[in-house]
């Protein structure tokens, strides 16, 4: 289960999603993530799913990656569609004893599944397909007006960007421990709740203790460079924006605005 979860990992790549500029991809993100919560139309929700394929096919990312990350939210997709499913109000399909399926709870669950599956894919592309070094320039390129109010933009990007690129490292690291404590004859996988959760003391502990190991070697290593902030910091790759960047908005934005004109000339409401 732990190798699955492929949040904050980077595939190199030279499709044309790699090539973006990271302030475009990081804008076109929240773009596509608005896109899927103003839909409340099937076709539009319809525009959403295809813009996904599409850019996955642009960018070249196995689609068995795509199935890596949805994994560690299956639970969490579970539990809302059942929410919904059993609380919400309307049209009765089933009712037997307490137990009541609505079809406007089957509704809701299926669109808010679709919702969060999109979401989870979508969110991902940006990190499957921008390093690390230019998320951190394009986030703090981003937020570069809000220096006028002192806060430290550069500092503020760079732990996103670090707390981003570690994830899969601590990953591997609880991987190894569990491993290691499985040989030891360490049971992991049988009991109660409350044995389960004991038995996870011995794997929290050396993972804090190699996390902090790691913070500490890494904030060494930056000293040892002279890394002092984003004052007076030049970089090696300048950002600029190119015709495909434009080219990518435009769409993006026909793509939004196809949406709204189908909401408005086609209202089928979906729960929000």
């Amino acid at each position: 289960m732990l190798r699955d979860i492929t949040i904050g990992q980077y595939f190199p790549g030279s499709s044309a999603i790699h090539k973006l500029d990271p302030r475009m991809k990081i804008v076109l993100t929240l773009a596509y993530i608005v896109m899927l919560f103003i839909a409340s139309n099937p076709i539009g929700l319809l525009i959403g799913i295809l813009f996904l394929v599409f850019t996955y096919g642009i960018s070249k990312i196995p689609p068995r990656m795509i199935l890596k990350s949805l994994k560690p939210v299956v639970p969490i997709i579970i539990f809302t569609s059942v929410l919904n499913m059993f609380f919400i109000d309307g049209t009765p399909l089933v009712a037997f004893w307490i137990i009541k399926i609505t079809l406007e709870g089957v509704t809701t669950a299926v669109v808010m599944s679709i919702r969060i599956i999109c979401l989870i894919a979508g969110t991902s592309l940006l990190t499957y397909t921008t390093s690390p070094i230019s998320l951190t320039d394009g986030i703090e390129r981003l937020c570069n007006p809000l220096k006028r109010f002192k806060l430290p933009v550069h500092e503020l990007a760079m732990m996103m960007t670090i707390a981003l690129r570690f994830i899969p490292t601590l990953i591997e690291e609880t991987d190894k421990i569990m491993s290691a404590q499985k040989a030891r004859g360490a049971d992991l996988e049988t009991g109660g709740l409350m044995q389960r959760a004991r038995a996870l003391i011995p794997i929290l502990i050396p993972l804090f203790v190699s996390a902090f190991r790691r913070a500490d070697e890494l904030a060494l290593a930056m000293e040892c460079r002279c890394y002092r902030g984003g004052e007076g910091r030049s970089r090696m790759k300048q950002l600029k924006i190119h015709s495909r960047d434009i080219f990518s908005g435009i769409f993006v934005a026909i793509c939004i605005v196809g949406v709204i004109l189908i909401n408005v000339y086609a209202p089928v409401i979906l729960p929000m």
